[in-house]
């Protein structure tokens, strides 16, 4: 169904009058739960209507090997951002071994294939917010983004630079620019399509969500040196009771 953008503006900017907050102690990480929350809301409302129909469509429909050939000429476009982000956290042997897999994965694998892989070089993921941790800039509050999910106030604004370094932002023409970009969420999103179940398992989805990608976050930004007693993600996030709300 078609909504007007004023529409869809004003559902966005009225979510946080509705919004609740359930009982207990606030997470220091989230001042703006109330409005993150209902944020949450409207990307699980549109998920719900429109992602994650089109993603269980887009795996019935299509096969496994034409779903992976375009996620990888997908991840091959966006892989120069990787390199980039090697450099600028001075990882120049990190950088060297990208740079040889986005040559081989190129060259060889005409960029559908993933031949680096086999070969023994395998995919290493790095992003302007993790180099912006590793220069020390703090995180900043939690924020769930429209559409895009959860971020951080360092890590948001971040995602405009590596848009820069991805190959597709130069493409000419619109249609295969943004045709690439739905592509690769609807990709990304079926792939998650198992993980819903456990989701909507929880108690609480949202500070689940929270606590997992924050964690994750902290995981990349110290390239995995993280003390397990520093975890803040719930021991147990089982589903309540089914007469609990």
């Amino acid at each position: 169904m078609y909504l007007p953008r004023i529409t869809l503006l004003a559902v966005v900017l009225l979510l946080p009058a509705c919004a609740a907050l359930p009982p207990g102690q606030r997470d220091a990480r989230d001042p703006f739960e109330r409005v993150n929350r209902s944020m949450y809301r409207f990307n699980v409302a549109a998920d719900r209507a429109v992602f994650r129909p089109v993603a269980r469509a887009w795996r019935a429909t299509v096969p496994p090997p034409v779903r992976l050939g375009l996620d990888n000429f997908a991840i091959n476009l966006a892989y120069p951002t990787t390199i980039v982000n090697d450099v600028l956290q001075g990882k120049f042997t990190d950088g060297a071994h990208d740079l040889t897999r986005l040559l081989v994965n190129t060259v060889f694998g005409l960029g559908f294939f993933d031949p680096a892989t086999a070969a023994g070089l395998q995919r290493n993921q790095e992003d302007f917010g993790q180099t912006l941790g590793k220069w020390g800039v703090h995180s900043g509050p939690y924020l769930m983004l429209p559409l895009f999910g959860p971020s951080t106030v360092r890590d948001a604004p971040a995602k405009l630079v590596d848009d820069l370094s991805d190959v597709r932002h130069y493409l000419n023409d619109p249609y295969a620019r943004w045709g690439l970009w739905v592509i690769n969420k609807t990709q990304l999103r079926a792939k998650l399509l198992d993980s819903d179940q456990v989701l909507e398992r929880t108690y609480d989805p949202y500070a689940f969500v929270r606590s997992a990608w924050l964690q994750l976050r902290d995981y990349a930004v110290r390239d995995g040196n993280v003390d397990a007693s520093e975890s803040d993600l719930p021991a147990d996030e089982e589903a309540p009771p089914p007469d609990q709300p």
